[in-house]
């Protein structure tokens, strides 16, 4: 028991071994039931059914099939499309002969044929069964049997990695070179053996359009636009009180304009008399009595938005906005027993769940400091960060929540901020309890003095 994790560490690591075992074996049923709820009814099915019967039924549309016959192995799977990757390695499956297996070479052919489809730091999904010769494997090098050693493993790579590309561009989801042709624009049959003609076209060689028109109708064919001419002599008349200075007077005129909104920070806890520069989209610089002091963005919101969520979740709750229409997503048994445990202290930073169940989770409210495109993302990180550790504590879990909602919330280096917004940082960094380290204990900031820049000028 001294080696036990945590009851959700636990919890999840019987799942994903009961997922491995139910993928590996699609022709037996299998159920699963936890705290007398159940998890999992997985009747007889293929390959295809028991993945979208573990992982949620809009698994179905993520899957591209893989499908391989060599002499040395053969493939076959299904791996998922480039746009629904994650920030979790969760959803990611090698079986060898029916027995499941990690090869992080293996992996990396994976990755390869996915290059330049992918988002930084995602990771496909994929679910690859390889046959081979048990005389060509060794199973014996690892304790758990889940490592094992090819023959010829350069062999296995480049097959890997090229099944999967063809499998990509066979279905269109890699990238080609391609151009629409319009079906418009093909020359008829009937007209391929037929000479061009001269189009007939009918114009007007007298027309004259800075002739005025003398009568109203004219003799002849033809459309005649009608113009409006303005008499010379009342020509003063479209100037009539342009002079008048009391009437038309501009100097007094006072333009709307429409109020900024959406601001970073609030304006009212910065200092006018402040001055600061933005270095690079990246760093802040703010001069003080002795030097400057160089600070970057990214890492102080962070220790600014941990502080806050920290006295949100632990002290009060945080102001949540409503959403007009409510935003569901799709996550798997896994990560819905995760937002379980994390349920409580989301909703203490603003986050309103109406229904979390069946793979679906429905969201009414956010915090006010995110958007609501942000909130998948947002989400499909904190749950990355929790993957591997979930603790029983709850200053502990309140303290990895922070970290991983901070890291997540704040502004991203080469964001352009106004003299406004870099103020605030300032302000609200050095008003924290921590000013000097991030929540993971980075630097902040570095100092110049007067003294160091002088001797640069030596």
């Amino acid at each position: 028991r001294n080696f036990l994790k945590s009851t959700a560490v636990e919890t999840r690591h019987i799942i994903d071994e009961f997922q491995r075992v139910a993928l590996a074996h699609s022709s037996i049923a299998f159920s699963m039931h936890h705290n007398g709820s159940e998890m999992f009814q997985l009747p007889v099915s293929n390959l295809r059914q028991r993945i979208v019967n573990i992982f949620g039924s809009k698994t179905n549309e993520k899957l591209v099939p893989v499908e391989e016959e060599t002499e040395l192995v053969n493939v076959t799977g299904f791996v998922g499309k480039p746009e629904f990757a994650k920030r979790s390695r969760g959803e990611q499956f090698f079986f060898v002969n029916n027995r499941y297996i990690k090869s992080p070479y293996l992996n990396h052919a994976v990755t390869a044929a996915f290059e330049g489809l992918l988002k930084d730091k995602s990771y496909p999904s994929y679910f690859l069964f390889l046959e081979v010769d048990p005389k060509s494997i060794d199973i014996n090098i690892h304790p758990t049997k889940t490592e094992i050693k090819f023959d010829d493993e350069h062999a296995l790579y480049a097959i890997l990695r090229s099944s999967i590309k063809h499998s990509l561009g066979q279905f269109s989801v890699a990238p080609v070179l391609d151009f629409n042709r319009d079906a418009n624009l093909d020359t008829p049959y009937d007209l391929e053996t037929k000479s061009a003609r001269t189009p007939q076209v009918e114009v007007d060689r007298d027309f004259n359009p800075f002739q005025e028109i003398k009568s109203k109708a004219t003799s002849g064919s033809g459309f005649q636009p009608k113009r409006q001419t303005v008499p010379q002599e009342n020509w003063e008349a479209l100037y009539h009180g342009l002079d008048s200075k009391d009437e038309n007077d501009f100097s007094k005129v006072e333009f709307e304009s429409d109020a900024i909104t959406g601001q970073l920070f609030e304006t009212s806890k910065v200092s006018a008399s402040s001055t600061t520069f933005q270095l690079q989209k990246k760093y802040i610089i703010s001069p003080f009595k002795n030097g400057m002091i160089l600070i970057d963005q990214h890492r102080a919101h962070c220790r600014i938005l941990y502080e806050e969520l920290l006295k949100s979740i632990t002290v009060k709750a945080a102001v949540s906005q409503q959403l007009l229409f409510p935003l569901s997503l799709q996550l798997n048994v896994q990560e819905i027993e995760m937002l379980h445990h994390l349920r409580e202290a989301l909703e203490q930073t603003g986050f309103i769940f109406s229904k979390m169940k069946d793979g679906d989770v429905e969201i009414t409210g956010i915090p006010t400091l995110i958007t609501e495109s942000e909130v998948s993302i947002l989400l499909d990180q904190l749950l990355s960060d929790f993957e591997n550790e979930i603790p029983d504590s709850g200053f502990l879990q309140t303290d990895l929540l922070a970290k991983s909602l901070a890291k997540s919330m704040a502004i991203k280096a080469g964001t352009q901020l106004d003299t406004v917004e870099q103020i605030a940082i300032v302000n609200g960094l050095f008003a924290c309890k921590e000013p000097q380290l991030t929540p993971t204990n980075k630097k902040i900031f570095i100092t110049l003095q007067a003294e160091d820049i002088e001797k640069k000028f030596m």
